[in-house]
């Protein structure tokens, strides 16, 4: 088959997730979107209540809304870091996940964000960051760094969909308008297409250092204080790590969902999973080496208010806890993902799903016990997340998941344009790349 044959098919499969639309989706959407709008409504009860509805109290004033939120933007790493690097690397393998790894980066920022809101029990103060901010707070750091990471987020995760929403702009949909507005008069000329790949290769230059500072400043709001197990220098690294560890297994999930849905095995294909699964196993490897350290330094140098928070988590009340995160986050993905056998695109989701409870339980244990058990002259705290909290964390994965479904169905989840440009030009590109490693 020809590649003009050959972008007709890669067309007509690709597009079909927008074309067509069976009751299941709108079924999905409706379970989705009615836990969604049950957590604003618990949102508002707790709004009009007051934070007590909570499980925060003093000196327990963090709980599972800040465990969220570094959740959160740690998933977001999954878009930039990985479809940056391997752009920029020229991993022809990587045509078919890149827009599924940069809508993730996109959406979930907002979910990060909204989390911090919800926290405080006056909403309508936060604008005074902006009003009265200073930069010796690692909170306006915060503000910051964000607001600059999803600028560039989105921009990078525009320009690769504008050819495709030019092929869009073609067909005759209710979106059509849109699908014209979003295109930027893309007509596919050559001086376009140099321009493009130029401004996606600059964004992917600039969102790297980008996201890597984002979490460094979200460690800082922690490292910065002088809280038990807080203080420390390895934070930021740290937090980078478990970023891209928990980014790639949520990546790896939502590839696996849309695959089986959507039917696009002939696209996201089990190399895909192998390769990634390298590199969750990598990162599985790094994850436990930073908190292995952070841990034994904690452990070596004894210092009492620390020791108090080091024994809660490895032999107190959060034992569980902690125990199922390295189960969950280092023993469960090495089983998993060490052997090629396992490492195949079901093994893969069984160790991202692993990974992801895990991260989560991380976050957890780190925002957690620490405030339990305070440097100051407080008595020792008791923290138990009500009814509210987790209803508006399942509110926060419903429509972060509603969302995701619905980008698929208005813009194609596998850039076209980049399949197309792979058969026409990167087996030559890659011919030659190689020759020019090899020794004259």
């Amino acid at each position: 088959m020809d590649d003009s044959k050959y972008n007709e098919l890669d067309e007509e499969l690709l597009l079909r997730p927008i074309l067509k639309t069976g009751k299941w989706f709108y079924i999905s959407c409706a379970i989705l979107f009615s836990i969604a709008m049950f957590a604003v409504w618990v949102w508002y009860h707790q709004w009009s209540t007051g934070l007590g509805v909570t499980g925060m109290n003093r000196p327990v004033f963090w709980g599972i809304y800040i465990t969220n939120f570094v959740f959160f933007i740690g998933i977001s790493h999954a878009g930039t870091l990985i479809s940056a690097i391997l752009r920029l690397c020229q991993a022809e393998w990587r045509r078919a996940i890149t827009r599924a790894a940069e809508v993730i980066t996109v959406l979930v920022l907002f979910f990060g964000v909204f989390n911090i809101i919800v926290d405080l029990g006056r909403p309508d103060r936060a604008l005074n960051v902006l009003k009265h901010g200073q930069f010796r707070s690692p909170l306006l750091w915060d503000v910051t760094s964000i607001s600059i990471y999803l600028t560039a987020s989105s921009t990078y995760l525009l320009l690769p969909l504008i050819p495709d929403i030019a092929l869009l702009r073609e067909r005759k949909t209710r979106l059509r308008w849109l699908y014209r507005l979003l295109s930027f008069g893309w007509t596919g000329t050559d001086k376009q297409k140099h321009r493009l790949e130029k401004a996606i290769s600059v964004m992917a230059i600039l969102v790297i250092p980008i996201a890597i500072s984002v979490h460094t400043v979200v460690s800082w709001v922690f490292g910065m204080t002088v809280q038990p197990m807080w203080h420390s220098t390895i934070f930021g690294p740290y937090f980078v790590v478990g970023a891209i560890y928990s980014g790639m297994a949520a990546l790896l999930v939502a590839m696996a969902l849309i695959r089986k849905l959507y039917h696009l095995e002939r696209y996201i294909k089990e190399i895909h999973f192998n390769n990634l699964g390298k590199l969750l196993l990598v990162f599985t490897l790094l994850w436990f080496y930073f908190t292995f350290t952070e841990y034994l330094t904690t452990f070596y140098g004894s210092e009492p208010t620390h020791m108090t928070v080091f024994y809660s988590k490895l032999t107190g009340h959060f034992a569980p806890e902690f125990w199922v995160m390295v189960l969950c986050c280092f023993l469960i993905p090495l089983a998993v993902l060490v052997r090629k056998k396992t490492r195949t695109a079901a093994g893969c989701v069984v160790a991202s799903i692993a990974i992801t409870i895990g991260m989560w339980l991380e976050r957890f244990t780190i925002v957690v016990p620490t405030l339990v058990n305070p440097r100051l002259p407080y008595p020792r705290g008791i923290y138990h997340p009500t009814w509210v909290e987790w209803s508006i964390t399942a509110g926060c994965f419903a429509f972060f998941i509603l969302l995701y479904m619905a980008f698929t169905k208005i813009f194609p989840i596998v850039s076209i344009w980049e399949i197309k440009e792979g058969r026409e030009s990167s087996v030559s590109e890659t011919a030659d790349r190689v020759k020019t490693y090899l020794p004259t």
